[in-house]
């Protein structure tokens, strides 16, 4: 089936993004601001948790325990390319009535976008090994479950996506936010128990110089931002935002690019918060006592117990860490789905679909894991954020060009001034990612 390619407003593909669950949540006309503001919330939350996931994990401990707070900057910096980028994948969904991959697919020769099909798959491929090791750890820490079992269980969770989305994509959304809200919960007592230095805290959010001169620095610093803006998220938010059924009028679309923002801007920032405490809590925890080359995640949770003279702070970063990992597993198997059926127009029985996008991450994990076990994990997570950063440039300029197009979308085109700080950000990505592998292959 041929893609039908839209010169205006509101036209989109012949089959929709995420197809079972398109349109399938009624927006309340005539409501008041509280009832549309809880009809719109959802997909924000539901890309944020990409931006809490194991990977992220394994870049803040890193830069906690190496750098006190110094990084907390990068994490502000990062956040914001996230909400400015995320918005307009939004807006492209909401307007377009496309999801990333699909506009690609239809603005560019069949060679391009296979290409941008592999990108995508690698940068799937790069999450999924973090969220997918991240789980089996925890399962480890806490119930001992062999690493190499904890993997293979992880495959579970296209069951717990077809089982949810067959209830309703509401149920989807409520499991994602009752974990969001255990991770907060965690972390609000481990800051709590940590006393971070509150000085050092607020001196970390000034840019310093020492990212351009510390190799180190640059190279956790391009991993935290990997971990944050994530290519796999902005395929995923522009097919997420089409689940509400919104009047298909210039005020329902201005109304619904409303709504989406404050989501968005409210998810997050939440997973901002979440990820300067557990930068926070590795610099108090870690790099304050000497440790600050704080290895693997296993020994995180193994110290922190003995450190902080508090039994439960290894057990509430355990089970943060699962629901972490879960949360990150459900929506990146959304994420694989809109990339697969969006670039190559492929459309499968769900369930297969699903366990096809799963496989591509499971089966690099299990030889990882079968060949060097629990040893090397955290640099294997953090090499998986430098990749999905690499990746980067290949969904996000395509996104800037789309979303600036009149013809596409036409009085909600982005304007001169959001053109120039979305293209200054996506030639920031591009320039850092540039610098760095010229560092890399200048040894």
């Amino acid at each position: 089936m041929n893609l039908i390619r839209s010169n205006s407003v509101g036209e989109s593909s012949a089959a929709p993004s995420l197809p079972e669950v398109h349109r399938s949540i009624p927006v309340p006309s005539g409501a008041g601001f509280w009832r549309k503001i809880l009809a719109f919330s959802g997909p924000g939350f539901l890309v944020a948790v990409g931006y809490m996931d194991p990977g992220n994990w394994a870049t803040d401990i890193a830069g906690g325990s190496q750098f006190a707070y110094r990084l907390i900057f990068i994490l502000l910096l990062s956040n914001a390319l996230a909400v400015l980028l995320q918005t307009l994948a939004a807006r492209l969904g909401i307007v377009a009535q496309q999801d990333l991959a699909q506009a690609c697919r239809g603005a560019y020769s069949r060679r391009t976008g296979v290409i941008l099909w592999v990108f995508a798959e690698v940068a799937i491929a790069a999450c999924d090994l973090a969220e997918v090791i991240g789980s089996a750890i925890a399962l480890n820490l806490l119930f001992h479950i062999p690493l190499l079992l904890g993997v293979c269980l992880t495959a579970l969770d296209v069951l717990a996506i077809l089982y949810l989305q067959h209830r309703g994509f509401r149920y989807l959304e409520a499991v994602v936010l009752a974990l969001i809200g255990t991770i907060g919960i965690c972390y609000l007592v481990e800051i709590i128990v940590v006393k971070p230095d509150f000085i050092g805290i607020a001196r970390g959010f000034l840019p310093t110089p020492e990212i351009f001169s510390n190799r180190e620095m640059l190279y956790i610093s391009i991993s935290i931002l990997g971990a944050t803006v994530m290519p796999h998220n902005l395929y995923l938010h522009s097919s997420l935002v089409q689940t509400r059924a919104i009047e298909q009028t210039s005020e329902g679309m201005r109304t619904a690019i409303r709504y989406n923002f404050l989501d968005s801007f409210i998810a997050l920032n939440f997973a901002f918060l979440i990820n300067a405490a557990i930068l926070i809590m590795a610099a108090a925890a870690f790099h304050r006592h000497g440790l600050n080359h704080m290895a693997e995640i296993q020994d995180a949770y193994h110290t922190l117990a003995p450190l902080l003279g508090v039994p439960a702070s290894s057990l509430l970063f355990a089970l943060a860490l699962l629901c972490s990992g879960q949360n990150s597993t459900l929506t990146g198997t959304l994420a694989g789905q809109v990339v697969m059926e969006g670039f190559l127009n492929i459309r499968l029985a769900p369930w297969l679909r699903r366990l096809l996008t799963r496989l591509l991450a499971i089966v690099p994990t299990i030889v990882v894991v079968a060949l060097y076990g629990s040893q090397g994990t955290a640099k294997l997570l953090i090499l998986s954020q430098v990749i999905l950063c690499l990746q980067l440039p290949f969904a996000v300029f395509p996104l800037v060009q789309f979303t600036g197009d009149r013809k596409k979308m036409g009085e909600f085109a982005s304007s001169r001034a959001l053109q120039s700080v979305a293209w200054l950000a996506a030639f920031f990505i591009a320039v850092l990612d540039g610098y760095f592998l010229i560092l890399l292959l200048r040894g």
